[in-house]
C-alpha cells in the first residue's frame, strides 16, 4: 500500500517535471523565432512587469501567469509562432488592447501571449468602396480618426476606443453605444487574414459585399474570441459621417414609458443612440460633482438619445415627437442639446456612469434580452435583488435601443469584497435563470472568456456548444489557441 507521503512526493515530482518540461519548450520556441524567423529581441519580453502587464486584461478576477509576450511585425511571423507552439505544445494567448472584462485575454496558466501591439499600420483605402486595410493591431481611436480624414465615419464607438485594438474588438464581436443604428462590429468587417489552430494562413471574403462562393468562415472568427485561431489583418466598411447630431435627455417615471418613448421616436426617426440610466446612477453622479442635473425634476429613468438633424422638418419632427410623449404622461421632463458643447455635456450624463460607481467595487453583469421583453426582465431582476439582498443597491444602465442592460451591484460599505463577491456569485444564478427565461445572453458584448464560461449553458444549448467544440478542433486540433476560454474542450 502506497502511503499519503508517498503519493505527495510523486505528485511534487510530476508537477517540477510538468514546469521544467513547459520552460524548456517556451525558450526552444523563443530561440527559435530569435534565431530563424527573424525575430529582433525588442519582440520577445521575458520580464516579471511585462509579464504582468500583457498578461491581463481589466477583468480582476485572475491574476496572470504568463511564460512569455511575444510581438510579431508581420502575419508571417504570426504564423511561425502557432506553427511552434503545435510542435512544443504551449497555449497561446492573443493580445489586444486588454480592455476587455472577461477575461478572454487573460494568460493565468503560463501562455506565451501573443501581442499585435507592433502590427498597428494603417494600409490601402479604397475609395470607391469605402474601405480600408488595417493590421489587427490598430487602436480603435486611430480607425476613427482616419475615417474622418476621408471625410467618413467608423461608427463602432465605446469607452475604450483610445485603447482598444480592432483585433480584439472582432474577437469579441464589440458593439458599444451605436449599436441601434449601425449594428455590431461584425456588419464593418469586410475581409479577414487569419492564421488559424494549425498555422494556415487564409484570406476570407477579400473585402467584397457580394460574395455567394459557400461558407463565409469571416463570419466565424468574429467572437471567437482568438480560440479558432489569430486575426493578423482586417478590411473596414466606412460610413459617411452624420451630420447635425442632436441629443435629448428625458425623465421617466416608469420603464414602460421609456419603453414608450423609444417606440415613438423609432417610428418616425432614425436614432443613432438610445441609452438609459436610472436614479441611482444620477445619484451618484451628482454626488461626485462631474456633470450638472439635466433638469429640475428628479425621475426614476432617464434616457439619453441622439438622432441627425441636417434639414429643419426633422427637427420639427423630433419636438413634435417630444410634445406627444409630455402629453400622454410618458416624459415629466426634458432637454435638447442646443450646440455640440451641449451635447458632449449631456453624453456625460452616460459615459460618466462606469467610472463614477466604480468606488463602489461594483459587481457587473451585461446581459440582452429581446427589446420588448426589458420592462419586464428588469422588474423581474429588481425583485430578485430586492428580496433576496436588501442591502445591495442596484445601479442600471446600458445601450436600451438594443437590449443590452448593464447590472451594477454595488458593495455596501461595511461588507468585504471577498463576501460581496461570493454573494454576487449567487446572484448571478437568479440572474441568469432569467436571462434563460426570456432567451437572453450572458454576455451582450464583452465575449465569454473565463468569467461567462460557467454560464455559458443559460444561453447555448449543450449541442450547440457540442458543435462549437467541433468546429474548434477543425481550426486548433490541439487546442493550444486561448485554451480554456468561452468553453472547456
Amino acid at each position: 500500500m502506497t502511503s499519503l507521503a508517498s503519493q505527495s512526493n510523486t505528485t511534487a515530482q510530476n508537477d517540477s517535471q510538468t514546469t521544467t518540461s513547459h520552460t524548456a519548450a517556451v525558450q526552444s520556441i523563443l530561440s527559435s523565432l530569435l534565431d530563424v524567423h527573424q525575430f529582433d529581441p525588442s519582440q520577445i519580453k521575458t520580464d516579471s512587469e511585462s509579464l504582468e502587464h500583457w498578461g491581463k486584461d481589466w477583468t480582476k478576477h485572475f491574476a496572470p501567469a504568463a511564460a512569455a509576450i511575444v510581438f510579431p511585425k508581420t502575419t508571417e511571423q504570426v504564423q511561425a509562432i502557432v506553427l511552434l507552439a503545435n510542435e512544443h505544445n504551449v497555449v497561446l494567448t492573443p493580445s489586444g488592447g486588454r480592455t476587455g472584462l472577461s477575461a478572454g485575454a487573460v494568460a493565468a496558466n503560463g501562455e506565451i501571449v501573443v501581442s499585435m501591439d507592433k502590427m498597428n499600420h494603417i494600409g490601402q483605402f479604397y475609395p470607391a468602396d469605402r474601405m480600408v486595410e488595417i493590421e489587427a493591431g490598430v487602436v480603435t481611436e486611430q480607425l476613427q480618426q482616419f475615417a474622418e480624414s476621408k471625410e467618413l465615419y467608423y461608427p463602432v464607438d465605446f469607452a475604450s476606443a483610445g485603447s482598444s485594438q480592432i483585433g480584439g474588438n472582432i474577437g469579441t464581436n464589440a458593439g458599444g453605444i451605436k449599436v441601434i443604428r449601425y449594428g455590431m462590429t461584425r456588419q464593418w468587417i469586410m475581409g479577414l487574414t487569419v492564421v488559424t489552430g494549425k498555422g494556415d494562413i487564409l484570406q476570407l471574403n477579400r473585402g467584397m459585399v457580394k460574395n455567394a462562393t459557400g461558407y463565409d468562415l469571416r463570419q466565424l472568427f468574429i467572437g471567437s474570441e482568438g480560440t479558432l485561431g489569430l486575426v493578423t489583418h482586417a478590411q473596414i466598411k466606412l460610413e459617411r459621417q452624420p451630420q447635425d447630431l442632436n441629443v435629448m435627455v428625458l425623465g421617466m417615471d416608469s420603464f414602460t414609458d421609456v419603453m414608450n418613448v423609444l417606440s415613438a421616436f423609432q417610428a418616425k426617426i432614425d436614432l443613432t443612440a438610445f441609452e438609459f440610466f436610472d436614479d441611482v446612477a444620477i445619484d451618484k453622479l451628482m454626488a461626485h460633482g462631474q456633470v450638472q442635473e439635466p433638469f429640475e425634476s428628479r425621475t426614476k429613468f432617464y434616457t439619453l438619445l441622439e438622432f441627425e438633424a441636417p434639414y429643419e422638418p426633422i427637427m420639427d419632427k423630433a419636438m413634435a415627437i417630444f410634445e406627444e410623449c409630455m402629453e400622454q404622461g410618458w416624459v415629466v421632463d426634458g432637454v435638447m442639446s442646443q450646440s455640440l458643447a451641449q451635447a458632449e455635456e449631456l453624453w456625460k450624463l452616460r459615459e460618466y456612469i462606469s467610472e463614477t460607481i466604480s468606488v463602489f467595487t461594483p459587481y457587473k453583469n451585461d446581459v440582452s434580452v429581446l427589446i420588448s421583453y426589458v420592462p419586464e426582465f428588469i422588474a423581474e431582476i429588481d425583485h430578485i435583488v430586492s428580496s433576496n439582498y436588501p442591502d445591495f443597491e442596484v445601479c442600471w444602465f446600458g445601450h436600451i435601443g438594443d437590449g443590452n442592460l448593464h447590472l451594477n451591484i454595488l458593495k455596501p460599505e461595511n461588507m468585504s469584497k471577498d463576501d460581496f463577491f461570493s454573494e454576487c456569485q449567487i446572484v448571478n444564478k437568479y440572474v441568469f435563470e432569467t436571462v434563460q427565461k426570456y432567451g437572453g445572453s450572458v454576455s451582450a458584448e464583452h465575449g465569454v472568456g473565463m468569467t461567462k464560461k460557467p454560464y455559458l449553458n443559460y444561453s447555448r444549448s449543450e449541442t450547440e456548444i457540442e458543435y462549437l467544440r467541433e468546429v474548434k478542433k477543425v481550426f486548433d486540433p490541439n487546442n493550444i489557441m486561448n485554451r480554456g476560454k468561452i468553453f472547456d474542450m
